[in-house]
């Protein structure tokens, strides 16, 4: 898929990933780009930007994404790629509290599910769409500060593979967009917070590099978008040894 003259929703697009992501589709000559966001203020920020559309939402809410779906294709008339990109990381081990378990699966899995539910029958009514999510090398490794993080972004990782598997015969393209550290203010507070992650601070990407691989991966209709290109490697160790994988992920966590 090219981006020219495409329609394009961005959850998550007030800030980081997705605000790089909007910026690039718009570089690439995007119809229309809806910026979806938690923070209505960031959303319209980003959107006057890019001569989009601002729409307050929050995707841990299935009738908003119902609500961002239905309003984008009264407005525009269709939806060519949906960018489910919103998430949460929530530092903690199997004793995180419950209310934070459900807060991280909401938003990095039942924000996925809900977006799907609401758009891939008009894609498959229109015969063609794509749908890209962000995941996270956590989902295809894991994440040793963060329980809620690793096992939702796994979730998120085979719902994608799913989606796939189901409907990519039926003229709709998904692409998991699965990076490691991103210079963006998750990683920055966590810094702030003096939460040791220098695995991720000393490889980390600015957004805008991201959202170039991600016109990239777009283009060449890749399921995986790899930005740190070191992550294939990990995974194939991981498949190939998967005992060695978890001493070596020990250690890691030990030094972190």
């Amino acid at each position: 898929m090219h981006l020219k003259a495409k329609v394009v929703v961005v959850t998550g697009g007030g800030a980081g990933i997705g605000r790089a992501l909007c910026r690039r589709f718009a570089a690439e000559g995007a119809k229309a780009i809806v910026v979806a966001d938690v923070h209505a203020a960031s959303a319209a920020q980003v959107a006057d930007e890019v001569g989009g559309t601002a729409v307050p939402c929050d995707v841990s809410r299935e009738a908003d994404v119902i609500g961002l779906v239905q309003e984008t294709i009264a407005r525009h008339g269709a939806i060519d790629l949906f960018c489910s990109n919103a998430g949460i990381a929530v530092n903690g081990d199997e004793h995180t509290p419950d209310a934070e378990w459900a807060r991280c699966w909401d938003v990095n899995v039942m924000a996925h599910v809900y977006a799907a539910r609401a758009v891939v029958p008009h894609m498959l009514e229109r015969g063609s769409g794509y749908l890209l999510q962000t995941v996270s090398a956590a989902g295809l490794l894991t994440h040793p500060q963060s329980a809620t993080y690793a096992v939702t972004k796994h979730a998120s990782l085979a719902f994608a593979e799913w989606l796939s598997m189901t409907y990519g015969d039926r003229g709709i393209v998904v692409s998991a967009l699965c990076p490691q550290g991103v210079r963006t203010a998750m990683l920055r507070r966590a810094e702030a917070e003096g939460t040791p992650r220098s695995f991720l601070l000393d490889s980390a990407l600015e957004p805008e590099q991201v959202a170039d691989d991600v016109v990239k991966g777009i283009e060449a209709e890749r399921f995986l978008i790899l930005p740190h290109s070191e992550v294939a490697e990990y995974v194939r160790r991981k498949a190939a040894d998967h005992d060695r994988w978890l001493r070596g992920m020990r250690r890691l966590a030990s030094n972190t």
